[in-house]
């Protein structure tokens, strides 16, 4: 069968090569409340450059330790230099822990707290006030959503994994300006119904109404994601509405028969179909960043590192001066399926799905993310 790649490029201007790395674990008094969050400061931060902050937060009856094993943004934060913390909730009348992520639904004001974290952090850290993001799983996608409504003068974009929004939030929220969305969503999901529930709205609705608030075209652009693990028992299909208002964008990873999960998480949880065609957390990142979609904008003139795909071979091209280069290529699953100098690499034993070719050049790494179809 005849198999295509479709690439896209991004500079980066440093080494993707993974070091060690700093954890912090602090704690702080607020509204009465003792705080606590767990800071992951990847080895190739120093402070010269401010960096984005990524705010990952747990869902209902889980904590940050898990979170930050869970949703990992770890070995990305490695790569592309940003730091992520992970904060803990507080606990409801049942001892459970939680975000208030409901409008008028207790003492505890979560979005004050985050907004205070954010100035703690920034205190201490290089931190780019515009590029701090929020993501979460399930109430954390719903604690997300909140601070997009109400915080969004401090939040850049958010992410919400198996998350909604409260019909009251729904119907209130009123952002001043657009805030770019990401919805990741299984249809069989049983906590948080894909058609929604009871005090909670859908799916769909959620995503129409995040189109209106940021003026995005309303017919999206569809694409089906390559089905490269047939044992997870669920396929992907993304969803683009794009052209908002200062070229925001909502983004809908409709996940047939998948369940409450975290696409590609190493944790798997009894009863529902994780996704494996996809990274949850890598396609979070890529849209925190910018960085156009593979197969969405299929291709983003490079005028240093050159890719041609030719009958299963692989071809790079570099300017001159460069010299032999290092080339190294990741799966989706974050296993190296190729390192060496070669210009022409043979694809003809990859499976299909998503890749990285990472470039060493003199001027830094060349990025560039692979799909490949049968």
């Amino acid at each position: 069968m005849k198999k295509t790649l479709l690439f896209v490029s991004i500079f980066l201007g440093f080494s993707q090569i993974l070091q060690a790395q700093t954890t912090v674990l602090d704690t702080f008094n607020f509204d009465g409340y003792q705080r606590d969050y767990i800071l992951y400061v990847p080895a190739i931060y120093d402070g010269s450059a401010a960096v984005p902050l990524v705010i990952n937060l747990h869902g209902y009856g889980s904590n940050a330790t898990q979170q930050s094993l869970y949703g990992n943004f770890k070995n990305l934060a490695d790569v592309d230099n940003f730091l992520v913390v992970h904060p803990n909730g507080t606990t409801d009348l049942n001892g459970i822990r939680y975000w208030n992520a409901f409008v008028n639904a207790g003492a505890v004001d979560d979005v004050a707290f985050i907004n205070e974290l954010i100035d703690r952090l920034s205190a201490t850290y290089n931190i780019d006030q515009s590029k701090v993001f929020s993501t979460g799983m399930s109430n954390g996608g719903y604690m997300s959503y909140k601070l997009a409504c109400e915080l969004d003068y401090r939040i850049a974009k958010i992410a919400s994994v198996t998350g909604s929004m409260n019909s009251n939030l729904f119907n209130n929220c009123a952002p001043g300006g657009p805030v770019p969305v990401m919805q990741i969503h299984g249809t069989s999901d049983l906590t948080v119904p894909y058609n929604g529930s009871t005090g909670v709205a859908s799916i769909e609705d959620v995503v129409d109404k995040w189109v209106a608030i940021n003026n995005c075209d309303t017919t999206p652009m569809i694409f089906d994601l390559p089905d490269i693990n047939t044992n997870d028992n669920c396929t992907a299909q993304r969803y683009t509405y794009a052209n908002g208002t200062d070229d925001s964008e909502v983004i809908l990873y409709k996940i047939t028969d998948g369940g409450h999960t975290w696409p590609n998480a190493i944790i798997e949880l009894g009863g529902n179909n994780t996704n494996r065609d996809f990274d949850a957390s890598q396609v979070i990142w890529e849209f925190f960043k910018g960085e156009p979609f593979v197969g969405i904008r299929d291709h983003v003139n490079q005028t240093k590192v050159n890719m041609v795909y030719q009958n299963d071979i692989l071809l790079l091209s570099f300017p001159q001066d460069y010299g032999v280069l290092d080339i190294l290529v990741f799966n989706s699953l974050g296993q190296m399926v190729y390192k060496g100098k070669d210009e022409i690499i043979d694809t003809s034993n990859w499976h299909t799905g998503y890749y990285r070719v990472y470039t060493q050049t003199p001027e830094g790494v060349f990025n560039q993310a692979v799909i490949k179809f049968e």
